[in-house]
């Protein structure tokens, strides 16, 4: 069989390997999204409660981009997308339900939900255009890289998907969790960025490892040439 320029350098996503991944993946989507609901200062910093999850999402990202290439790594996002989506439309319809004779907590859970809501748009939306702009800028680097350099595919991925999934998410967001303010908005967004590249940048030899490891076990990985 003919390879495609999409297989050569890349494994299929037939193994365990993949779909694992990709439930890690959904997974740390949602967990980040529900906890973006806070916001969250240290003095002068200001961030939300995903901070402490959702950089991995593009670690991540970057193992699938790098081992099974842009289609199957869209594959992912599409799935974490449409997850994210189904979770806002089950809260919403559970919040609607008829309440239970002593269920006390109907308006909590009612501001909650609204507040998830307008976050997980600006989540679905800066996720969206962050992850496959990760995904495209890895592959594309390594078209041209092949198995070299691994460092500068998953900095240079990063740099540009955060920057892209940062500025999209916190310009629906931050007027949401209470960042109303110009001032506000440029610190929430910027230390974002800094803090989303800076923690991919801590946790490279682990996304090294991770990438090595799957390579290895991939039955069909074949490295680019």
């Amino acid at each position: 069989m003919t390879e495609t320029p999409e297989q050569r350098g890349f494994a299929t996503p037939g193994s365990a390997y993949y779909p694992t991944l990709v439930a890690v993946f959904t997974g740390l989507v949602l967990i980040s999204n529900i906890a973006a609901t806070k916001g969250v200062a240290f003095g002068p910093l200001l961030t939300d409660g995903g901070f402490l999850v959702f950089p991995l999402t593009y670690v991540i990202g970057d193992v699938l981009s790098e081992v099974y290439g842009f289609r199957a790594a869209r594959r992912a996002v599409v799935i974490g997308f449409c997850m994210q989506a189904l979770a806002v439309l089950v809260l919403w319809a559970t919040v609607h339900l008829p309440a239970a004779p002593d269920y006390a907590n109907q308006d909590a859970l009612a501001a909650t939900v609204a507040s998830i809501t307008g976050l997980a748009v600006a989540g679905l939306a800066g996720f969206l255009v962050g992850q496959l702009v990760n995904a495209w800028v890895v592959v594309r680097i390594k078209a041209r890289t092949k198995e070299k350099h691994l460092w500068a595919r998953l900095l240079g991925s990063t740099v540009v998907g955060q920057l892209a999934d940062t500025v999209v998410f916190c310009a629906i967001a931050a007027p949401i969790i209470g960042f109303g303010n110009m001032n506000s908005f440029v610190v929430y967004a910027a230390l974002g960025w800094f803090y989303k590249t800076a923690v991919e940048a801590v946790v490279l030899p682990v996304t090294y490892r991770v990438i090595a490891y799957v390579k290895r076990h991939e039955p069909s990985y074949q490295p680019a040439e």
